[in-house]
């Protein structure tokens, strides 16, 4: 993320406030991939809602947005609405999805939001097998084996010498005397 670490500790902080403020954001990947499990642990001391843990909520969410009057404003939201909201959840309450280059600098972007289907509304991931259906019909595969059989059964007669007790390999016309 760059910066010292007292920046990248803001610039979370802010991220943040702009993620519960909005729902979702567009930011870089590497911001995205930080922001989420800072959020999530923000969202679980919500989930918490004593007056402890909004304390530690409020130590995050800087005092110049407080001061303005949107940092109680975020606060609030985030108890009131989003950590009543994931009462169910038992983690996971964000999502990132990737969304290609920014243009300028080809930086890989992200949206990050928060989700808000129920726990068990999302459809499932794979689909069910199809029952197995056979791709030959069962009376023209048996046909075929009862050919492949008759066939490999001719060869073997014809290799086990049913013409004659002959050599296949050589004969003795062929052979030549060595000198």
């Amino acid at each position: 993320m760059g910066g010292s670490p007292a920046h990248q500790k803001h610039m979370l902080a802010n991220l943040a406030a702009s993620l519960f403020e909005h729902g979702k954001i567009t930011t870089t990947e590497a911001r995205a991939r930080r922001l989420r499990p800072y959020a999530e642990k923000l969202i679980t001391f919500a989930k918490r809602g004593d007056t402890h843990a909004r304390r530690q909520v409020e130590t995050v969410i800087l005092p110049s947005h407080r001061s303005a009057g949107t940092g109680d404003r975020i606060v609030h939201t985030l108890f009131a609405e989003i950590g009543p909201a994931m009462a169910d959840r038992p983690g996971g309450y964000t999502r990132i999805t990737k969304i290609g280059h920014r243009k300028g600098d080809a930086a890989p972007m992200a949206v990050i939001e928060l989700v808000r289907e129920e726990v068990g509304a999302s459809k499932p991931r794979r689909r069910t097998r199809r029952p197995a259906t056979p791709a030959v019909p069962e009376a023209v595969a048996a046909a075929a084996i009862e050919a492949e059989a008759a066939a490999d059964a001719e060869t073997a007669a014809d290799l086990a010498g049913a013409h004659g007790a002959e050599n296949l390999d050589e004969s003795d016309d062929d052979a030549e005397p060595e000198a």
